[in-house]
């Protein structure tokens, strides 16, 4: 029998955003400080620093103009409808909505704005795809009551989540709850996932304590959603720790497997199951951890399942037990060994388009429910050479071999429904707060020195994806 390698015709094809990376305008219209608003610029060898409790005089903090989506909406709305864009993911700043996040009503000026987003979108018939809470959350929340570590943020969720599910109504269909919510599995994940700022709270009970909250406002959301909106499609985001056996020893092959149910299931699992896995309570135990959970959580967590499960994959790396003092190199959050048979991005992320293709069979084994692929792309310095352009073929060869690798797990039966490369367009890197480290299929003229006029230009990714798209993923 010939298999057809073909994507389904309905398949979402897109780009994905998030605010604090992207849209500036950071204390315009009545918006208040975020988290990120009080992180410094850092870079490959230095890192980002908090700056507790605001801004400092002299630093520069390149979330505050970011690239500028705040002014630019309209002419990058129509790139991406140029493109072709079937979806666009982005995230609303909770702090335009509720400046402070703990308000009764919200900021009406932070809801007009993405009317307007919304509206352009709908011009060119590209389908929002709205990611609740995208490593932003308010800075008072994190001030004045330690992040996710606290119940009481559940409730200030909800609130931010019922405005939105009620005022987009009808014309926002695709939702995320949070984004990456299992990199509080890792120390990264203390700030940009949960505010948590007191270097104090950067502890395991303290992030799965703040996840399991999370996990709690994601249900409850999910719930709410639905009855808001039948139609309404709820989805997790997971950050997708692709962990091989750096050995065939069977310590090491066991440790991998380990290693992607802690990182990537026990999130996973409660989020499309609803309820924890075995493994996690005996790694809670075998920890001393004692996370606090209500007797009326499980019930929450049953009846709070999301419709899919979306993604990030970005790279791979391996893990062992056998192997002391093995080579180390980054990944999305993640430190662990370098794999010999990979390359690597200038920021050490190790290339592995196959890991895809295994991640995307992992996870549909496990859940048999739709996936969606809501980042994949690669971080690289962009030259604009003398012809004007911006020549980006190893980044149109990333992207080629993973989509190759995606349509490779469709053929196996993988339900996919929808693909948004990181990001659309050039925006400040989380991880080191660099625009320096470019994602983007748009360059936009800004540096990591604050200078830069913000015009936007085609690169060479840009048509190549508009192919793409316009052929269904026939032509990479």
């Amino acid at each position: 029998m010939m298999i057809q390698k073909k994507m389904p015709e309905n398949f979402l094809w897109g780009g994905a955003t998030a605010a604090n990376q992207y849209e500036g305008g950071w204390d315009e219209d009545g918006r208040g400080p975020s988290i990120a608003d009080i992180l410094t610029g850092g870079s490959v060898d230095k890192e980002r620093r908090l700056t507790v409790p605001e801004p400092v005089e002299g630093e520069f903090y390149p979330n505050h103009e970011a690239t500028d989506f705040y002014h630019h909406y309209k002419e990058d709305i129509a790139l991406f409808g140029e493109m072709g864009f079937k979806v666009y993911r982005f995230s609303v700043s909770w702090s335009r909505i509720f400046p402070n996040g703990d308000e009764e009503t919200p900021n009406e000026k932070g809801l007009e704005f993405y009317d307007k987003v919304i509206d352009e979108l709908e011009k060119y018939g590209i389908e929002p795809l709205i990611t609740i809470s995208h490593y932003e959350n308010p800075l008072h929340l994190s001030l004045a009551y330690g992040g996710w570590k606290n119940r009481r943020l559940i409730d200030f969720y909800l609130r931010f989540a019922k405005v939105l599910f009620e005022r987009y109504k009808g014309r926002v269909k695709y939702w995320l709850t949070f984004n990456e919510i299992n990199m509080l599995t890792e120390p990264f994940g203390a700030v940009f996932c949960a505010g948590m700022l007191d270097e104090a709270d950067n502890n395991e009970e303290t992030r799965y304590q703040a996840m399991h909250h999370q996990l709690v406002a994601s249900a409850l959301a999910v719930k709410m959603a639905h009855e808001i909106d039948p139609e309404n499609k709820l989805g997790c985001m997971l950050a997708y720790h692709n962990g091989y056996p750096y050995t065939c020893h069977p310590k090491d092959v066991f440790f991998a497997q380990q290693y992607c149910q802690i990182h990537n299931s026990i999130a996973g699992d409660v989020h499309v199951r609803g309820a924890y896995p075995g493994f996690a309570y005996r790694y809670f135990a075998e920890h001393d951890m004692h996370i606090v959970m209500l007797p009326e959580d499980a019930q929450i967590l049953k009846e709070g399942t999301v419709d899919f499960v979306s993604i990030s994959y970005y790279s791979s790396n391996c893990v062992s037990l056998t192997q002391e003092g093995a080579e180390t190199t980054q990944g999305n959050g993640t430190v662990n060994i370098r794999n010999p048979y990979l390359k690597a991005s200038d920021w050490g992320w190790q290339i592995d388009a196959l890991g895809l293709r295994y991640v995307l069979n992992q996870i549909y084994d496990r859940y048999q429910i739709p996936i969606m692929i809501v980042e994949n792309g690669l971080g690289a310095v962009d030259e604009i050479t003398e012809d004007g352009q911006i020549h980006d073929d190893y980044r149109i060869d990333y992207m080629r071999q993973h989509i190759g690798e995606m349509k490779e797990a469709v053929c196996d039966g993988v339900d996919l429904m929808g693909y948004t490369c990181w990001g659309c367009t050039d925006v400040v890197s989380a991880s080191t707060g660099e625009v320096k480290k470019r994602y983007g299929l748009i360059f936009v003229d800004k540096y990591d020195d604050g200078t830069g006029d913000m015009s936007r230009k085609r690169k060479d990714s840009f048509y190549w994806y508009k192919k793409v798209i316009e052929s269904n993923g026939e032509i990479l």
